[in-house]
């Protein structure tokens, strides 16, 4: 039997904020899978199975969440399974509960992933055991601060282009309700004139800590035939490769490079950059936009921030990339991928809001983790796939 179609039919966020006192970590993922339920007109007797999604469990100093999240969930009697793989987690959550339909396992199917930051301190989980020995590292930005500076001295491209990705995915952020952060006064020289945090990295330039969770419904073609704007789901992949391989090209890694490609394969796709409408792309600090745009094929290696520079990837751009703010301006970091998985799904459904890109029809969701260790991609559509 071959793969069967599925398509997302339900949609919920939280909103994103610093420190969600008002809820607890069960009631965080409730409220997601709540409004997605709601969003497909479903109860949870309806679902099937449940697979939830989070980044590793000494972010917040809660060990196996899941054991005491299947209850709020609505999974007692019911298959559970719990997903990890680091940062690109939510991402790989949703195609794990696609993959669950699209075997013909089950009909409907509930993905939640979540973060609690405040609960904890990812930036000290994230650091090497004794901070500020060699090699010198504090958190995700002083991992990624030399891959930015290759990527710059590969490329040549000017200073200012991790500037005008923050402008504009804080600008993005503001037509978002979501969002967590919503700074107005975001301009490309408000974010050069932030303090330098890690060399080429500002201030204005990294991703926030966030509280948040996103849930999303997958539904068989059966059960999508009841809509009337399913994301109908074109391809899924993920991929992995050693964080550490002595050869390993960090600026463009191989397995987000191979991962695309079969990605574009499975959907037909044969010219990203002219056949994508709009893309959400896990972007943690802002040069990971020209970056990760070469990574995917949407440009030649070398050129991703002549892109960024002509604005090419603002929202009413030829490329829009990360019409909701982006993980710039929310990250709880499980969640994180789904929210992109999610926000391309919404485009396709032409439920965007004020941040939707007029007439999408096929969007990319994307994400990535462990030191771009692991990848994770789908690409939805408004109509069904016809391969």
């Amino acid at each position: 039997m071959g793969k069967q179609l599925a398509a997302v039919v339900g949609v919920g966020q939280t909103h994103y904020r610093a420190k969600r006192e008002d809820v607890s970590m069960p009631g965080l993922c409730r409220e997601a899978a709540d409004r997605a339920l709601a969003d497909a007109g479903l109860s949870f007797d309806d679902i099937d199975a449940v697979v939830i999604g989070k980044a590793p469990d000494l972010f917040e100093g809660v060990m196996m969440p899941e054991l005491f999240l299947a209850e709020a969930l609505g999974a007692a009697g019911k298959p559970l399974l719990r997903v990890h793989t680091a940062g690109s987690v939510g991402g790989s959550t949703a195609i794990v509960a696609a993959s669950l339909v699209q075997s013909g396992v089950h009909k409907r199917v509930l993905a939640v992933a979540f973060e609690k930051q405040s609960e904890s301190n990812a930036m000290w989980a994230l650091s090497v055991p004794v901070p500020f020995i060699m090699p010198v590292h504090a958190g995700a930005g002083g991992y990624f601060a030399p891959h930015v500076r290759s990527y710059i001295r590969r490329s040549g491209a000017p200073t200012e282009v991790g500037a005008i990705v923050a402008a504009k995915d804080r600008q993005n952020a503001l037509k978002n309700p979501y969002a967590h952060l919503r700074n107005p006064d975001t301009t490309v020289e408000s974010v050069l004139a932030s303090q330098m945090l890690w060399d080429p990295i500002r201030y204005d330039e990294t991703c926030p800590s966030s509280d948040g969770a996103c849930a999303v419904v997958i539904g068989d073609a059966d059960t999508a035939a009841a809509y009337s704007n399913p994301a109908w789901i074109h391809g899924t992949v993920m991929r992995t490769e050693p964080t550490t391989a002595a050869e390993r090209d960090q600026v463009n890694p191989q397995a987000g490079r191979e991962a695309a490609a079969a990605l574009w394969k499975q959907g037909g796709i044969t010219n990203p950059y002219e056949e994508i409408d709009c893309a959400e792309i896990y972007v943690p600090f802002s040069w990971f936009e020209p970056m990760w745009l070469e990574n995917l094929g949407f440009a030649e290696e070398g050129t991703g921030w002549e892109l960024t520079q002509k604005g090419v990837t603002a929202l009413d751009g030829e490329l829009p990339v990360n019409m909701s703010g982006g993980v710039l301006s929310s990250n709880p970091i499980g969640a994180s991928g789904m929210i992109r998985f999610a926000e391309a799904a919404l485009q396709v459904r032409g439920a965007a809001g004020e941040h939707q890109v007029d007439g999408a029809r096929k969007a990319l969701g994307h994400a990535y983790g462990g030191g771009s260790q692991f990848f994770s991609m789908w690409l939805v559509g408004s109509e069904k796939p016809t391969s």
